[in-house]
C-alpha cells in the first residue's frame, strides 16, 4: 500500500489536468529504477491504464499503479509534496529505504 497526503492529492490533481489526464480515471505510476547518488531512484509518471501484473492502489482519491518489482521496494510509502521557497516538490517518505541522499531523490536499503 502506498499512501498519498492532502497536499500531495492536490498538486497531483493539478499535475494531471495539466497534462491531459483525468484524476478519477487514470493513474500515478510510481517506480524504483537503478540509479542516483544512492543506487535507487524514485519514478513518478501519469498513466492511463494499468498492466495485469502491476499492483492496483487508492489512496485519498488517487489511483496509484505500481509494478511489482518496485512495490517490493515501496510498500509502506507516503507519497507528499513540498511546496514553498525551500519546497522539493514530491517526496517519497519509505520506511523501508536505510540510506537516502541529500536531495531525497534517491535510497538504498
Amino acid at each position: 500500500m502506498i499512501k498519498v497526503s492532502e497536499t500531495a492529492k492536490q498538486k497531483v490533481v493539478t499535475l494531471m489536468t495539466e497534462e491531459g489526464f483525468d484524476a478519477t480515471t487514470d493513474f500515478v505510476r510510481v517506480g524504483v529504477k537503478s540509479g542516483g547518488c544512492s543506487g535507487l531512484s524514485y519514478e513518478l509518471n501519469f498513466d492511463k491504464s494499468a498492466s495485469e501484473t502491476d499492483k492496483v492502489f487508492e489512496d485519498n482519491a488517487v489511483r496509484i499503479i505500481v509494478d511489482k518489482k518496485s512495490f517490493l521496494y515501496l510498500v509502506g510509502t507516503t507519497l507528499e509534496y513540498s511546496g514553498g521557497l525551500n519546497g522539493k516538490g514530491f517526496v517519497f517518505n519509505n520506511p523501508n529505504a536505510q540510506r537516502t541522499c541529500g536531495c531525497g531523490e534517491s535510497f538504498s536499503l
